[in-house]
């Protein structure tokens, strides 16, 4: 019994880090698509509407 629960656990802890890997793996690939379309614009960034003031500002990495 003891084994079987060790199995789960292992199991289970190698799925956790299987998603957060591939959770890393698409934020990366989005952030160089972005990049890439920046180059191809000559752009220096990227610019988002605030909703609240209505405003532009430059989109931070961690958006």
């Amino acid at each position: 019994m003891p084994q079987l629960v060790f199995l789960l656990l292992l199991v289970g802890g190698a799925l956790l880090l299987y998603r957060r890997f591939v959770a890393d793996a698409q934020k990366l690939q989005k952030r160089s698509q972005e990049m890439q379309k920046e180059q191809e614009n000559g752009a220096i960034g990227t610019l988002v509407k605030d909703e609240k003031t209505g405003e532009y500002r430059v989109k931070r990495d961690d958006e």
